[in-house]
């Protein structure tokens, strides 16, 4: 299981929609580590701690999980779209994702930048493998 959902809001997802602020609090809640890692990017982003390649700022993650439940924490908020989305709108980036754990924010206003194309990209997650990463 994902995510650690109370009754109570079981109960207001069984009713009808339920408001970001609450799922993001139980995606808080329940993935902790996923939580404090996009949060450390994002504001190092905001910190300007952030890469720069040329006019393009973005800022990542490079160290491994400490352990496999904090890495299938991260996998989890990520492969999720409505986790990943609700976290994209509640920090106002858009996170970019490659290997286990190497994690990128950047400003939705450099979407269409050359750099956010090269790390999406096919060549960019082949460069960024290692064999101490294979089976992360």
């Amino acid at each position: 299981m994902s995510l650690d959902v109370s009754e109570d809001l079981l109960a207001k997802a069984e009713a009808g929609a339920v408001d970001d602020a609450e799922f993001i609090d139980c995606v808080r809640r329940s993935l902790p580590f996923a939580w404090e890692l996009v949060g450390k990017v994002v504001s190092d982003l905001k910190d300007g701690v952030a890469a720069s390649t040329g006019s393009t700022r973005f800022a990542d993650n490079t160290t491994p999980p400490p352990d496999e439940q904090a890495r299938g924490q991260l996998l989890r908020v990520l492969a999720s779209d409505s986790m990943r989305g609700a976290l994209e709108r509640h920090f106002g980036v858009k996170l970019a994702f490659q290997n286990c754990h190497r994690l990128a924010a950047f400003p939705p206003s450099e979407v269409d930048s050359e750099t956010y194309r090269k790390f999406i990209s096919p060549r960019g997650q082949l460069l960024n493998q290692s064999p101490e990463l294979r089976d992360c």
